[in-house]
């Protein structure tokens, strides 16, 4: 599917990638099987969108950064006056611009940027959504911090982090391997009390967490005080 989107195309949106990153050819190179690929609980999904869905409003600009396919920004579309989503995958984000297009949305803009180089104004967002996207990232602590001077005062940030360490600690081994031979992304291993660490020192206050039981994942939704 994201073949089916020109060069010019992905020129036009390409942000903040030169060259493509090892993490991106990753994706790139699975993310037709990727978007094929169901939904591996789709309560636990359910409840996380509604979850999100409490706190969006119809005046709301939103940033989703590691936006995948698009399918959750999507969902969200309806709720909110616009969707700016970024993903590091090109191929990702064709597959993404071709669903907004079957759906005829049109209040959601798919981009290709990273976080660590994506650049907004401070005090942009009302609301910035990041799944399955923090233990991706080399510096999490600073993606964190970014978030929080993007958002207005007030603002949320919804997100959802495989937290390894407490369930497969073992894997701190294993990760590094896999990514310098192009098995894994880039996966970094932390526990939850890690990751709420990460975001009150940045000065956000913690709303709300859930977790299901077993899962790695924990969604928090953190607040940037009014």
């Amino acid at each position: 599917m994201g073949d089916k989107v020109s060069k010019k195309e992905l020129t036009m949106t390409t942000v903040g990638l030169s060259t493509p990153q090892p993490s991106a050819k990753f994706w790139d190179r699975i993310a037709n099987r990727y978007a094929r690929r169901p939904i591996g609980n789709e309560a636990a999904y359910q409840k996380k969108l509604r979850l999100t869905q409490d706190y969006l409003r119809p005046d709301m600009e939103v940033l989703e950064f590691g936006c995948g396919t698009g399918s959750t920004a999507l969902v969200h579309a309806p709720f909110v006056k616009h969707i700016l989503a970024i993903d590091i995958s090109s191929k990702m984000i064709g597959i993404a611009e071709e669903k907004a297009r079957a759906g005829h949305v049109g209040n959601v803009t798919f981009k290709t940027a990273a976080i660590d180089t994506f650049e907004a104004p401070n005090a942009s967002y009302d609301a910035v959504l990041g799944l399955s996207i923090l233990h991706l990232l080399h510096d999490r602590e600073a993606a964190i911090a970014k978030v929080y001077r993007m958002l207005k005062p007030g603002g949320v940030f919804v997100s959802g982090t495989a937290c390894i360490a407490d369930t497969m600690g073992f894997f701190k081994l294993i990760a590094p391997i896999g990514y310098r031979l192009g098995l894994l992304p880039l996966v970094k291993v932390f526990s939850e009390t890690d990751l709420k660490s990460s975001l009150t020192a940045s000065g956000f206050e913690i709303e709300q967490d859930w977790r299901q039981e077993k899962s790695p994942s924990v969604f928090i939704v953190a607040k940037k005080p009014a």
